[in-house]
């Protein structure tokens, strides 16, 4: 796949077959339509491009707005990387660049710079200045400019049309077997071993404490069975995911993992997490004695469920 960090760098392709969006967490709906580009594509002998944009438009739209992401550029990526995409371009958006109108847009960097031979689109898309841009906008652009376009209808998941703003409520509302359906894949953070104040040793449970990137969703504070990949080798862990009330008073928020059957110094390095599911919400138990018999009953829930 041919990475390319604005449409400049990508001029003159193929036979272009487009689409567009932010395709936040690339879940079975934006897999429908890459599946679909990349079929045109080759039934056209042309390139299959995902044309997406950096940062997030509503984080230069709305500069306040707290806009939690499924996934992170680099995850964002890898993912595209195995449904076969030939090119990604990552625009810069501007606000300058967000005041194009939709039509100007198609015409001055779809087909003029991109050599656009097909569009496909969701059936929800919009795009332009004040999202004006619309199927039915596209579908007399498309006749006027001499380029084919294609709207798929929506994926649904229990009868529910898939969207990354319901995956994202999922993952708030602590439903990880929700929102893995929905994205066909486990829902992955990745982070840092950092430092932490060393309590969970003492209670036969070391963890560690993960530095998640800001921008990450993080699903709601809890106990979960996750996937832990250390170089490459995968292991069974516990999440936390809360403010630790039982063994502190901080009121900092923590994201730590207990990793099963696992013992090395890893401070400092990358580590990638899988949610598998939920084993209980965050509480405040009234002793050690009780907290350490709860992270026991997790562990054996844990492996009973989730260590195949």
């Amino acid at each position: 796949m041919n990475i390319y960090n604005s449409i400049e760098e990508c001029l003159h392709l193929e036979n272009a077959v487009v689409t567009l969006g932010m395709y936040d967490g690339v879940h079975i709906g934006h897999q429908t339509i890459i599946k679909q580009l990349n079929e045109t594509a080759n039934k056209f002998g042309g390139e299959s491009v995902l044309l997406t944009f950096s940062p997030h438009p509503r984080k230069v739209i709305q500069p306040d707005f707290q806009l939690e992401l499924l996934s992170t550029l680099e995850e964002k990526e890898n993912i595209l990387e195995k449904y076969g995409l030939d090119n990604f371009i990552i625009h810069p958006f501007t606000k300058e660049f967000s005041q194009i109108s939709s039509i100007n847009f198609v015409v001055e960097y779809l087909i003029k710079k991109l050599n656009l031979h097909t569009l496909i689109i969701g059936h929800d898309h919009h795009f332009g200045k004040n999202r004006e841009g619309n199927f039915e906008q596209l579908k007399v652009l498309s006749k006027e400019y001499g380029f084919n376009l294609i709207q798929l209808q929506a994926v649904e998941e229990d009868d529910i049309a898939i969207s990354s703003t319901k995956i994202r409520n999922a993952l708030t509302e602590g439903n990880i077997e929700f929102a893995n359906k929905a994205l066909n894949y486990n829902y992955p953070i990745t982070g840092k071993v950092v430092h932490g104040d060393k309590i969970g040793r003492t209670l036969g449970f070391p963890t560690a404490n993960l530095e998640v990137d800001s921008n990450k969703l993080i699903p709601k504070d809890g106990v979960y069975a996750v996937d832990v990949f250390v170089d490459n080798k995968k292991y069974l862990g516990l999440l936390s995911i809360g403010y630790r009330e039982t063994v502190t008073n901080s009121r900092e928020h923590r994201v730590e993992v207990n990793i099963l059957n696992f013992n090395k110094d890893i401070y400092g390095e990358i580590i990638r997490l899988e949610f598998r599911g939920r084993l209980r919400d965050e509480k405040k138990f009234n002793s050690l004695d009780d907290l350490i018999s709860a992270m026991n009953q997790d562990k054996e829930n844990a492996i009973k469920k989730y260590s195949s």
